[in-house]
């Protein structure tokens, strides 16, 4: 089983929330890939593919099975710069990065730069916000929460509180 369906299988399971979210995706037409920022504590980080295949989960070395490589529960926010819903909850993750700052990670990729791993993750709509606990495998969930419900999320599906 390849990691595509892997993840495919996992988003069918765990099924999508759709409050509200942009469908489709804007072609990137210089196809430049972002340079990855250095994680800070209290920002949500922009990662890249090779960023996520060190810290995250490397898919190509271990396609069958599911290995969190980070060392504390993350977020993942599947996002584009064009998606109004991304920019509303952008804030909010903002917030959060601030407040379970230790605690969790929070990462941010842009689909229309990042296009294997929004593939990879069968991205369809975005925000689309993909939750790591250490143990277990990953929940995706789809649409801009607000920041309580993305709280709510962080405790039950993070920090098992």
């Amino acid at each position: 089983m390849n990691s595509k369906k892997i993840f495919t299988l996992l988003v069918l399971v765990v099924g999508f929330m759709t409050l509200s979210s942009c469908k489709g995706q804007a072609k990137n037409a210089a196809g430049e890939t972002e340079s990855s920022q250095e994680t800070t504590a209290n920002t949500p980080v922009h990662i890249t593919k090779a960023d996520f295949l060190k810290k995250i989960y490397n898919y190509e070395a271990s396609p069958n099975e599911w290995k969190y490589l980070g060392d504390k529960p993350a977020i993942i926010d599947f996002y584009a710069d064009w998606c109004g819903p991304c920019k509303m909850i952008a804030p909010s993750l903002e917030q959060l990065a601030k407040e379970y700052a230790g605690k969790i990670d929070i990462y941010k990729v842009d689909v229309d730069k990042e296009t294997e791993l929004a593939q990879v993750f069968g991205i369809q709509g975005i925000p689309a916000l993909l939750y790591i606990p250490m143990t277990g495998k990953p929940q995706m969930l789809q649409g801009a929460l607000p920041k309580d419900q993305l709280k709510e999320k962080i405790e039950t599906i993070l920090l098992k509180k």
